[in-house]
């Protein structure tokens, strides 16, 4: 339709919170959008741009209409009885429900009987796009995601200061146009129009006085010094810091968490050059980084290896013809940073992790699960109970073996002992993140056993979805004893997850259990490590070790799923509840390649019949077949065959190859089908019916060591 336009709307605010910019957005563009699209005012085919800055949040939505159409709508009155009298006449409740919905007494000789009730059918006007706009306005910004927000007083009005709105930021601006037309609305005490403001400093004018929707992002970039759209900024200052970097010979930090933060800190970015001197390289390259990224939002620089060098990129939001004094403000600023990580590294050094030890007792955990230093002797005694239990699940076992142990027990004691002390240090004590991180450092400082410094870096691993597992058989075992304390401990004093509230980030630990578990495909039994855990608590503490293992099978399943493998294949998997998940991706591999046999349907189908079978029976199934009471031939060729392929599928499930376990049950298919069809299960001889019971309860364990097939019957 020709009298569709583009419609821009913009508010124009004081700098927004630079982490929540991208989200907020896109909130508001969505938001805005949708309510236009239910409205009528705008279609599916409508495109939507959302547009944010540090100062802006703005949304461009592609052939509005000025007015809805008009839509014909039937309102249900009330029972027939109730609205007309017997001579039909309307009653004084159906005049006055005609008046409520906007209509008069003429309208009941237009109304419509069906059934028991009366209907009024109309056409309703559609919405103007001034109303309409107003609507979807107010509703976007009730509905932005912002959990902190502002309360200010008007400047204006009748009363200036007397008047208080609430938004994330005090907001200065609105502008709603459609077309080259204004469109009139009003929000947070704004009035609408077509003025916008651009760079702060760099704006060649300002107000901008904007004449089309159209023409926003190019108006604003080319009189306002902007760049609008959070994603054209992302990407531009994506390709200057790729620039900048090559044109040293180096590579900047990959971070895409920083990359957007500077984003929304930036209106029209200008990536500069810094450096400071080579003495600070001596620090932690950690330290560094995180000093340069978190206090300043610099990109430190990389070169060919990934080591760290002395020089980094800047994003300013000016672009001076003369860039060397924003060059040298930066350098000034980011060196006092650099000298106090350096000074809290030397001082840290002074005093060795084993003098920190005491202190922890002064550090306390949690109200109710006690001090660090209790803490840290829970997570030994788990940790110990782990390595026992690798050492059983290794017997029997050469002296060489026994040694390995030996030696790894010693690790894990003495890592456990330390793992938490550079809590009490300066370097943590400014920079959380770097906990463990900085205790492997000052272990290798001290000249402790690499294996130890390793372990005492890595045992927060993996801190997050996608992070590197610890390296060795030290850390593995102490990051697996701290995140099974935290679990134990937790649920313990009743603080499991709750919905979507995880403060303590027990799924993450769960994840991180799992990973270990799988990925290092250790031979360990959870049931085993839950109640571990749990006994190193007193005995006093919380008896939730049931909930801990369902909630960990539950995050198993979660991962599996994101593994690639199918809702059946991992049910099939999980309802045996293996013991030991190193070998659960073995499992599943079996299940998929047994899933593609030809005799696999029947033979799940029959699994799931059997099981239904068993359940219903009242008659307990007899432990041992007795071969006398095999009077059907069909159940004597099932029985022969039965044996063969247990002992098979036996033979391959105790060396582990679970996919050979479930092959040998192919040949089941043609004795399975003839025996329900030849064979009483239910037979009226008490005798007969519990050994055949017997074979159905023998054949259910054969196929359900591996998996429950019956999950995969459709």
């Amino acid at each position: 339709m020709s009298d569709k336009k583009s419609l821009l709307v913009e508010l124009c605010v004081e700098e927004l919170p630079p982490k929540a910019l991208k989200k907020l957005g896109a909130a508001f563009a969505e938001a805005l959008a949708a309510s236009l699209k239910a409205q009528g005012l705008a279609g599916e085919q409508s495109a939507v741009t959302p547009f944010a800055s540090p100062r802006r949040l703005a949304v461009h939505v592609s052939a509005v209409l000025p007015a809805a159409p008009d839509q014909a709508v039937s309102v249900k009155l009330m029972p027939a009885a109730v609205g007309l009298a017997p001579d039909g006449r309307p009653t004084p409740a159906l005049l006055k429900k005609l008046a409520a919905v906007g209509a008069d007494a003429s309208a009941v000789d237009a109304l419509r009987r069906e059934g028991d009730a009366l209907f009024l059918d109309r056409t309703q006007a559609g919405a103007t796009l001034a109303a309409g706009l107003q609507q979807a306005l107010d509703a976007a910004i009730a509905a932005l995601p912002s959990p902190k927000r502002m309360s200010y007083q008007l400047d204006g009005g009748e009363q200036p200061g007397w008047t208080t709105v609430s938004f994330v930021r005090p907001a200065h601006g609105l502008v709603a146009l459609h077309g080259a037309d204004v469109v009139p609305v009003a929000a947070l005490g704004l009035q609408s129009g077509r003025e916008t403001h651009g760079h702060r400093f760099e704006a060649q004018m300002d107000p901008v006085v904007l004449q089309h929707a159209d023409h926003y992002a190019q108006q604003l970039l080319d009189q306002g010094a902007v760049i609008a759209g959070f994603e054209q900024r992302h990407g531009e200052i994506a390709r200057q810091l790729q620039h900048a970097a090559a044109q040293q010979g180096l590579v900047p930090i990959d971070d895409a968490a920083l990359l957007d933060e500077v984003t929304a800190l930036v209106e029209r970015p200008r990536v500069l050059l810094g450096q400071f001197e080579e003495a600070f390289l001596e620090v932690p390259p950690e330290c560094l980084i995180l000093t340069m990224k978190a206090n300043q939002k610099y990109f430190p620089l990389l070169d060919a290896a990934g080591k760290l060098t002395n020089k980094f990129l800047i994003v300013s939001n000016i672009s001076p013809a003369d860039t060397s004094r924003v060059v040298e403000g930066n350098e000034r600023v980011v060196r006092p940073r650099l000298a106090d990580a350096k000074f809290f590294f030397d001082q840290d050094r002074k005093k060795t992790l084993e003098s920190r030890v005491a202190g922890l007792a002064k550090v306390v955990y949690h109200g109710k699960l006690g001090s660090q230093a209790e803490r840290a002797e829970r997570v030994g005694v788990i940790a110990h109970a782990i390595v026992n239990q690798l050492r059983e699940a290794t017997l029997p076992y050469t002296v060489e073996a026994k040694d390995h142990f030996d030696v790894l027990d010693s690790k894990v004691r003495q890592a456990a002992r330390l793992a938490k002390t550079d809590l009490l240090t300066d370097m943590v004590g400014e920079f959380p993140e770097l906990q463990g991180v900085m205790g492997g450092y000052y272990a290798r400082h001290e000249g402790l056993r690499d294996g130890v410094a390793i372990a005492i870096e890595d045992h927060y691993k993996p801190r997050f979805a996608g992070d590197a597992l610890p390296r060795n058989h030290t850390g593995t075992v102490l990051a697996l004893a701290d995140k099974l304390e935290t679990l134990a401990g937790l649920f313990g004093i009743g603080q499991a997850p709750t919905g979507d509230k995880d403060p303590f980030a027990l799924r993450r630990h769960a994840l991180g259990v799992i990973r270990m578990l799988i990925e290092r495909d250790l031979p360990l039994a959870v049931p085993a490590l839950v109640e571990v855990a749990f006994g190193a608590f007193p005995a006093a503490h919380g008896a939730a070790q049931a909930e801990v293992t369902h909630f960990l099978f539950d995050r198993l399943v979660g991962y599996l799923r994101d593994a690639g493998y199918s809702a059946q294949e991992v049910e099939a998997v999980i309802a045996v509840r293996p013991p030991r998940w190193g070998d659960v991706p073995r499992r599943l591999a079996a299940v998929r390649s047994f899933a593609a046999l030809p005799e696999a349907p029947a033979l799940a189908a029959a699994n799931k019949r059997v099981g239904n079978i068993l359940k219903k029976s009242d008659t307990p199934p007899g432990e041992q077949i007795d071969a006398s009471l095999l009077k059907e031939p069909a159940e004597q060729r099932f029985v022969e065959a039965l044996q063969s392929a247990a002992q098979l599928a036996n033979a391959a499930f105790e060396r582990g190859d679970y996919a050979a376990s479930l092959q040998a049950l192919a040949a089941l298919k043609a004795p399975v089908d003839a025996f329900f069809d030849k064979v009483m299960v239910n037979a009226d001889d008490a005798a007969l019916r519990a050994n055949r019971l017997a074979l159905l309860a023998a054949l259910h364990r054969a196929m359900n060591r591996v998996a429950d097939l019956s999950k995969l019957a459709t």
